[in-house]
């Protein structure tokens, strides 16, 4: 009786932190209860690219067990929330199977390298001049010649701030040497490289940016959700993120998402399958629906390398 009683009382005394009431007024959460809510759904955000993963395993799985003519394409790829919505055409328009695997750009190219995947996704953006950082990150896993791009989407990274922008962030530069807590991607991804990029571009030191170095994150989502929760208040990311958490977001640069594979995967009957779904008219529906995304020019096409990423600066170009 007595651990009973102990337990109905922690039980009230929870539901009092948890709720205020006021005499007339309707039940509201305590700034308790709304932290608790926020802390969940951060580790819910966080944890939704390794459940989707392994949902995606247990459809492969099934997928092998009672169909045999549907092809599997393994697929490496920098975050992005349009792939779920590839990945779900794919499988009712083609009969194609990805098995979709979240991973920063680098670590995904990587993946390919090793021969853990057969197409690998990355994003850089459009630029004609020399990129160094790029060119150090992407040179020892890219080779012309023997590797293949394949035009996929172009997509808006911005700074994702509170509704409104209380803060008055307009660009990067307005973090500099002030008291806003910014809420960076990961080291390896593509979009951490295109924030030092974007810094060294404007002669700015990251460590002048105050938690440029503390606490990444490891998706749009993730840093959406820590912007929105009020652990942070400004993160870079995607405009559809910044939007599916309420957000408001101020663009910064456009990039080119590709897709990549050997140049002899080219032939591979899921590769082919994937090519069609992208220049399909759906997958440019679903571009059309997704905020900050745009058609690029050369979606669902090979691209050699030279042509995709012309301040690459190869000694000798090849095909």
């Amino acid at each position: 009786r007595r651990i009973g009683g102990s337990l109905r009382q922690w039980e009230a005394a929870l539901d009092e932190s948890l709720v205020a009431r006021t005499q007339g007024q309707p039940a509201r959460l305590t700034p308790f209860a709304e932290r608790l809510l926020w802390a969940e759904t951060r580790a819910r955000t966080r944890l939704t690219p390794h459940i989707e993963a392994l949902r995606a395993e247990l459809e492969r799985v099934l997928t092998e067990a009672f169909d045999g003519s549907q092809q599997v394409l393994t697929l490496y790829a920098s975050h992005d929330s349009a792939l779920a919505r590839l990945r779900e055409l794919a499988s009712s328009d083609e009969r194609l199977h990805i098995d979709l695997k979240f991973a920063g750009s680098v670590d995904a190219l990587r993946a390919l390298a090793e021969g853990r995947c057969l197409v690998a996704g990355f994003h850089v953006p459009p630029l004609r001049t020399a990129a160094p950082l790029f060119s150090q990150a992407l040179k020892p896993l890219l080779k012309p010649g023997r590797h293949k791009l394949i035009g996929c989407t172009r997509r808006m990274q911005g700074l994702m701030v509170a509704p409104g922008n209380p803060r008055g962030v307009h660009a990067l530069h307005d973090l500099v040497d002030g008291d806003l807590r910014f809420v960076n991607r990961q080291p390896g991804s593509a979009t951490r490289l295109l924030t030092d990029h974007l810094l060294q571009q404007a002669g700015v030191a990251p460590e002048r940016i105050t938690t440029y170095f503390e606490s990444p994150e490891d998706s749009h989502l993730a840093v959406a959700a820590a912007v929105a929760s009020g652990q942070g208040d400004v993160g870079i990311g995607i405009e559809a993120a910044a939007r599916a958490f309420g957000l408001d977001f101020v663009p910064v640069a456009a990039e080119d998402y590709f897709l990549v594979c050997l140049k002899d995967a080219l032939d591979h009957p899921a590769v082919q399958r994937l090519r069609q779904v992208l220049a399909g008219p759906r997958w440019l529906q679903a571009l059309d629906a997704l905020p900050g995304y745009q058609r690029a020019d050369s979606i669902g096409e090979v691209l050699s390398l030279t042509r995709a990423l012309p301040w690459w600066q190869f000694r000798a170009v090849k095909g």
